[in-house]
C-alpha cells in the first residue's frame, strides 16, 4: 500500500457519548452515566476496523481531557489517528441521550460555540489518504458549517468520483440554520458520491421524496451507483441501475437504537471491500445494525464479522 493509504477513510463528527445507565427515565432523573467514544463518522471508522480493515479518520478534538480520551480510544480500537487535529480553543463535544426502548432515544448535543470537527480546514485534508483509500466516507453534517464545508469539497475534488465514495445523508436539524441549507448541501455532495445512504427523513431533505422507491430512484438519477434507503421497522431498500433488493429488519431486543445506523454503514463498507452482491451486503448490514441496537454504547459496541454471522444464523433458524 502507498504510505498513508487505507482501506477506509472517514471524515466528520467525533465526541464523547455520556449515556445513561438507567433506562426509561429522563436525564433529570439519571444518576449514573457511562462514557464512550462517539460521533457518526467515528463510529463507522471503528466498525470497519473491527472487520480487520485499515481505517483512519479526519476530525478534530479539543485540547482537553475528553480530547485525549478520544485519541486514546481510537488507537485502542484500531483506528489511525494521524489526521485527528487538536483545536486550541474549542472544547471537545459531549452528547447525552435518553433511553426509552424500543424506538425513542432523544439526543442532546453539546457542541458550543462550535464543534472542533466543524473546524477541519482544507489544508488538513491528506491527499494520499483521501484519493487512494478504497472507501471514502463523509456525512451531510460535515457540510453544516465552514471551514468544514470547504474541506469536504477539497477532499472530493482530490478523489474525483471514484468508486465507493460514500455520502451518509445524516441530517441533524439542530446543526442547520435552515433545512433548505441542508438540501442545497446534499445536492452538491451527491454530485461527488457513488453511494448514498439515508433514512426516509434524510431522503426527504436531500431529494424531496418520502416514498422509499421514489427516493432510491431519485438518488440514482443524481448519478450514484448504489442508493440505500433505511426504512426503520420496514427494513432496508437498496437499488442500483439494474438491481433492487429489499431486506426486512433483523429482529432484536433493543437497548439503544442510536448506533445501529453507523453499524449498518460500517458493514456496508466491509461488504463493498469484499465485493459482495447486493443481497448479502444489505442482509449483513441489517444484522450488524441489530447487534449494536441490542447494546448500550455505539463505537465500542461495533461487532466482529463472527458476531454478525452468528446473529444471522440464529435468525435463519427462527431465533433472535
Amino acid at each position: 500500500m502507498t504510505p498513508q493509504s487505507f482501506d477506509v477513510v472517514c471524515i466528520g463528527r467525533v465526541g464523547v457519548d455520556l449515556y445513561p445507565m438507567d433506562t426509561g427515565v429522563g436525564l433529570e432523573d439519571v444518576r449514573t452515566f457511562g462514557k464512550f467514544l462517539g460521533g457518526s463518522a467515528t463510529n463507522v471508522s471503528v466498525a470497519v476496523a473491527r472487520y480487520g480493515h485499515t481505517s483512519a479518520i479526519i476530525t478534530r478534538t479539543g485540547d482537553d481531557p475528553f480530547g485525549r480520551f478520544i485519541t486514546r480510544a481510537l488507537e485502542e480500537l484500531g483506528v489511525n489517528t494521524d489526521f485527528v487535529g487538536i483545536d486550541p480553543w474549542l472544547p471537545t463535544p459531549v452528547t447525552f441521550c435518553e433511553l426509552f426502548p424500543p424506538d425513542h432515544f432523544p439526543l442532546y448535543f453539546y457542541r458550543y460555540p462550535q464543534a472542533p470537527d466543524l473546524r477541519i480546514a482544507p489544508e488538513q485534508i491528506p491527499p494520499v489518504a483521501v484519493s487512494e483509500s478504497k472507501v471514502f466516507w463523509a456525512t451531510l453534517t460535515g457540510l453544516s458549517a465552514e471551514p468544514s464545508r470547504t474541506a469536504h469539497a477539497v477532499a472530493w475534488g482530490m478523489r474525483g468520483r471514484k468508486a465507493h465514495t460514500v455520502l451518509d445523508l445524516d441530517y441533524r436539524p439542530m446543526f442547520w440554520v435552515h433545512e433548505s441549507d441542508a438540501t442545497r448541501a446534499a445536492d452538491a455532495a451527491l454530485d461527488c458520491a457513488t453511494v448514498a445512504i439515508g433514512n426516509i427523513e434524510e431522503c426527504r431533505v436531500a431529494v424531496g421524496e418520502t416514498d422509499p422507491e421514489r427516493a432510491a430512484r431519485a438518488l440514482l438519477d443524481r448519478g450514484v451507483d448504489l442508493a440505500i434507503v433505511k426504512q426503520g421497522p420496514r427494513g432496508v431498500l437498496a437499488m442500483t441501475s439494474d438491481e433492487r433488493f429489499e431486506c426486512p429488519p433483523t429482529p432484536v431486543d433493543v437497548v439503544n437504537g442510536l448506533g445501529a445506523g453507523d453499524a449498518f454503514g460500517g458493514a456496508v463498507c466491509h461488504g463493498l471491500l469484499a465485493g459482495w452482491g447486493l443481497p448479502e451486503l444489505i442482509r449483513f448490514g441489517s444484522a450488524a445494525g441489530a447487534v449494536v441496537a441490542g447494546r448500550l454504547e455505539c463505537s465500542t459496541a461495533m461487532p466482529t464479522e463472527a458476531e454478525v454471522r452468528e446473529l444471522m444464523a440464529r435468525v435463519d433458524r427462527g431465533g433472535r
